[in-house]
């Protein structure tokens, strides 16, 4: 008995994020069909035109917003920023620093550092 593989497929949706690019922004054919594991790879590897010009211009999805940003998901919505964000956009945000972002920044420096403490403390107990 010959057991049979079959090809792993995902949502362009799944695909998309694993990409960290905006699905809407992306070719029409990448959003309407399904996305194979051979496929992503060969796109991460080597990837065509439209995503590199995603990635460099966008515009970026949420968590890539707020990467860029140095700030959380939930600190983009508090300060208001709910639709994706180009480059540009990002860049000028970063130029401005509305009092929003300051303080998101702020927040995000503590969690990190306290994530820290608790690795160092979870270390330390053995």
């Amino acid at each position: 008995m010959k057991s049979q593989q079959t090809t792993q497929t995902m949502k362009p949706a799944t695909a998309a994020k694993k990409l960290g690019v905006y699905l809407e922004a992306t070719p029409a054919e990448f959003q309407e069909g399904v996305v194979s594991r051979a496929e992503l790879d060969q796109l991460q590897a080597s990837p065509p035109e439209w995503l590199r010009e995603l990635r460099a211009k966008g515009p970026h999805p949420r968590p890539v917003v707020a990467a860029r940003l140095g700030v959380s998901i939930a600190g983009l919505a508090r300060g208001g920023v709910t639709e994706p964000l180009t480059t540009e956009q990002i860049d000028a945000l970063k130029q401005e620093r509305p009092e929003w972002l300051e303080k998101e920044r702020a927040t995000q420096a503590e969690v990190r550092k306290e994530a820290e403490r608790i690795k160092q403390r979870n270390a330390e107990r053995g």
